[in-house]
């Protein structure tokens, strides 16, 4: 009889836990969110996720009737910030927009750092594939990636190019580019990618890869000259300007930004705020906006972006290794 009551006594605490945490889903998705989301974004004012989710984060916080605010914090290669989400309390009220840098490309440069790309984080999606161009001083004598690749031998140790950071995605992107050709390019580190434009624009350093987003006034101001873009195919925004994988085959590189929550965020949370991304994606003004500046919308969901991110992390590891990159 006491082994029965108690099995009894097991059975409805289990079924009051059940109940309690389903109520608990509800109510969060019945009540959030009600006040407004900080969004931490661990890049410079002006990146090109910057770029990408401003415009975004203004349609969501009209879609969930709050306001979504942005919160730059680049100190530390993007340490600093992404470890700011990472140990933020787990409510949906702050959240991390990253690039693949953040994710995939840091946790391959330093030994230790205070969050883990994947335990740390709940994907909430995939936000868009950021083009990436090749572009050059308008005195460089080349015209094209193959240009660049015959030059630098030409001239070996002779030839720089800018970065906005060991590490940093256009660090990566070159580091692929002279893996893969053997040009014998050297890196010229900046403190983020615009001030790493405005010196190729100035000739103090001759070429650079970047995201289109951020060059693309320059190139049609006639201030960067393009000899490639990173992508399989051209782009529309630049009909006349050739890909790299034209003069030097089998080169691509792209790179994506993406919307993440602090680990233990409510499912319904999750599932809420990627159904308002994919609505606000959905408006024709701000995809229009979005892909006339090289964005490739792509709101594919949590499972999508969690898999986008381990893949990233294997082929990084090895990029990273081969080309013997340090931090700064």
């Amino acid at each position: 009889m006491i082994k029965s009551n108690l099995t009894s006594s097991v059975l409805r605490i289990s079924f009051l836990l059940a109940a309690s945490f389903s109520l608990t889903i509800a109510n969060a998705q019945n009540t959030y969110p009600n006040r407004s989301i900080q969004t931490i974004m661990p890049l410079q004012a002006g990146s090109g996720v910057d770029l990408l989710f401003r415009p975004i984060a203004q349609k969501m916080g009209e879609n969930l009737g709050q306001a979504i605010t942005i919160e730059n914090i680049p100190g530390g290669a993007g340490l600093i910030g992404t470890t700011k989400v990472a140990q933020s309390p787990a409510e949906g009220y702050v959240l991390g927009a990253f690039n693949d840098s953040i994710l995939t490309m840091l946790p391959n440069l330093y030994k230790k750092i205070d969050y883990d790309p994947v335990q740390s984080f709940v994907p909430i999606s995939e936000l868009a594939a950021i083009t990436f161009v090749l572009v050059a001083n308008p005195s460089f004598p080349g015209n094209t990636a193959a240009d660049l690749v015959r030059i630098a031998k030409e001239n070996p140790g002779k030839i720089d190019y800018a970065s906005g950071g060991n590490g940093s995605p256009q660090h990566i992107g070159m580091e692929i580019f002279r893996q893969s050709t053997g040009a014998p390019i050297v890196h010229i580190p900046y403190r983020g990618a615009a001030a790493a434009a405005t010196d190729v624009m100035a000739g103090q350093v001759p070429v650079m890869l970047s995201a289109l987003s951020v060059v693309l006034p320059h190139i049609r101001a006639g201030k960067l000259k393009v000899l490639g873009i990173a992508s399989k195919t051209r782009s529309p925004l630049l009909p006349n300007a050739p890909t790299i994988n034209e003069s030097v085959k089998g080169y691509e590189f792209s790179t994506w930004g993406a919307l993440l929550a602090p680990k233990g965020t409510p499912p319904a949370v999750i599932d809420k705020l990627n159904e308002s991304l994919a609505t606000a994606l959905k408006d024709p003004k701000l995809r229009e906006q979005l892909i006339s500046q090289g964005f490739e919308l792509a709101p594919l969901g949590p499972d999508h972006l969690k898999t986008m991110i381990a893949q990233g992390l294997v082929r990084m590891k090895k990029v990273i290794k081969d080309g013997g990159i340090q931090p700064d």
